[in-house]
């Protein structure tokens, strides 16, 4: 059961919001410009950033820009787009939340246009600078070349973006999953 929260707490709570909601963004900007320093900007010290495919399994920053510079040297252009966010808060935890943020992406990589599918499941954390990821977990609907999108949305291995075909993340319900980590953010 939630508390009832003051004038004071609810301001704060909607400053939060939008700062956490900025980061998610911002996460983007960063990825398409390939900012190192940004990187170190957005995610904790220890964060940890991790796939579903277990592709991505990095635990503190230096770590997390080592994953990504490897990242980026596979890839050319990239265009990160934000849609819903969905944030909770942790009311014992005042500098803590977690999100659900449904993205997607257009990417050259490996000299393919591609087009990408995506949810971030995150544990956010407030720090002296401001909110920072503490945990990143993406999954994909699709990672596809734009040439095969039409057949591939069909198709259970629309993960192309390693030069094999694999099962999307999601729908969970597809994949012979549930839903039951969606409750976490339902009211």
């Amino acid at each position: 059961m939630t508390t009832a929260l003051t004038l004071e707490q609810r301001l704060t709570r909607i400053e939060d919001r939008t700062e956490i909601t900025d980061l998610a963004v911002l996460y983007g900007y960063v990825m398409d410009e390939r900012d190192i320093p940004g990187i170190r900007r957005i995610f904790c010290e220890d964060a940890t950033l991790r796939s579903a495919d277990g592709v991505f399994a990095a635990s503190g920053i230096d770590e997390i820009v080592r994953v990504y510079q490897g990242r980026f040297a596979a890839l050319r252009a990239t265009n990160h787009f934000t849609h819903g966010h969905v944030i909770r808060f942790d009311d014992g935890d005042p500098g803590s939340a977690h999100g659900l943020l449904a993205s997607h992406a257009e990417v050259v990589r490996d000299g393919k246009p591609m087009v990408v599918a995506l949810r971030y499941r995150d544990r956010y954390r407030r720090t002296p600078e401001g909110w920072r990821f503490a945990d990143r977990l993406m999954s994909y609907m699709y990672y596809v070349d734009v040439r095969e999108y039409a057949d591939a949305l069909g198709d259970a291995l629309r993960v192309r973006a390693y030069g094999d075909r694999r099962p999307a993340d999601w729908p969970e319900v597809l994949n012979g999953g549930g839903a039951d980590w969606l409750h976490d953010y339902l009211r």
